[in-house]
């Protein structure tokens, strides 16, 4: 896992892409702090920029340096619970991307649990964007072999398929922050 894990932060470093598994379906990311890397990300998928993305981030200490304070109920959904939950949070730091937070401030963040994903967030020192891996309309594909082989050819490096976890791949539970403090469960 060495090999790959080197290949895939000298991609990131240099401002490329890459196809990747994550702790829910395979993804399709890059350094969520450089613009013209998350260009790259909208122009791969054919997206338009209305609809934005989530990042990755290692642990709550990267999320409160990236993105914006943690209180203790969004600690618990992002750290706990039976599956991956992505919290739709205001952002309140300015250090992504400019062009990666939604209209309305806000910034899709989740804490993965693979191994593969951690070491990478870990060595990279910052979050990484992370979409799934089809064009946009597309339905998101459940395994590797159903990802477009237009993304595999496009993507500046492609995570060897083994370092996926077996099982089915669901993608995570979706949670926005109301300016109430409340949350409101969009995808269960």
């Amino acid at each position: 896992m060495e090999s790959i894990l080197s290949s895939a932060l000298a991609t990131l470093h240099r401002g490329g892409t890459l196809l990747y598994p994550t702790d829910t379906i395979w993804g399709l990311g890059c350094d969520a702090t450089d613009n013209a890397a998350v260009e790259k990300i909208y122009a791969l998928k054919q997206r338009d920029h209305s609809k934005s993305m989530l990042v990755l981030c290692a642990d709550i200490a990267m999320v409160e340096r990236f993105i914006s304070p943690v209180d203790d109920d969004v600690r618990s959904l992002l750290l706990e619970g039976d599956r991956p939950t992505t919290v739709i949070m205001p952002l309140h730091r300015a250090l992504l991307a400019d062009n990666l937070a939604a209209s309305d401030g806000t910034i899709g963040v989740r804490v993965p649990r693979m191994e593969f994903c951690q070491r990478l967030l870990q060595r990279l020192g910052k979050p990484v964007v992370s979409t799934s891996a089809n064009l946009s309309g597309q339905p998101s594909p459940s395994s590797f072999s159903e990802i477009s082989p237009l993304l595999l050819q496009s993507v500046d490096y492609c995570v060897p398929e083994s370092c996926h976890r077996s099982g089915s791949p669901v993608p995570s539970r979706i949670v926005k922050r109301q300016p109430d403090g409340s949350f409101l469960t969009l995808r269960q």
